[in-house]
């Protein structure tokens, strides 16, 4: 499999935990994200660069494994890859680690599809920028 790596550190908010001090579980999706706007700085395409073209990528699947906390003051690395596919998805697959401890605190994955602005139907094809996009980056063999 051919992949893609990026990452990015969260210093972790007295917003973003519970009554306990640990990061509210809900907060791994919006980690997740952080990691996606990263990656999509670091490699050339952006949420914004993707609606140019005339797409939507929303998720359809999402998934989260807990294993250990991450506590208010301390920091998260949102490790993602990106899996390169024949079809027309993104994956990506997460690995949250807690900076401090050096621990894994969730793993993940999300799949996004490609939508059409103008009618929000869904694209079934590699979109062809998308496909270039894809043929100019140096993809790790994993």
């Amino acid at each position: 499999m051919k992949i893609l790596k990026s990452s990015i550190r969260v210093p972790i908010r007295f917003s973003e935990t519970d009554a306990m001090g640990v990061v509210w579980h809900g907060n791994y999706l919006k980690f997740f994200e952080d990691a996606r706007e990263q990656f999509g700085r670091d490699y050339g395409i952006e949420y914004l660069d993707v609606h140019a073209q005339g797409y939507f990528i929303p998720i359809v699947k999402s998934e989260i494994s807990h294993k250990t906390s991450i506590f208010y003051g301390e920091e998260a690395v949102v490790n993602i890859i990106l899996e390169k596919h024949d079809s027309a998805k993104i994956v990506f697959r997460y690995e949250v680690m807690n900076n401090t401890t050096k621990q894994v605190a969730a793993t993940g994955m999300t799949m996004q599809v490609f939508m059409f602005v103008s009618d929000r139907t869904l694209e079934l094809i590699k979109p062809e920028f998308y496909a270039a996009w894809e043929e100019a980056q140096n993809w790790i063999d994993a």
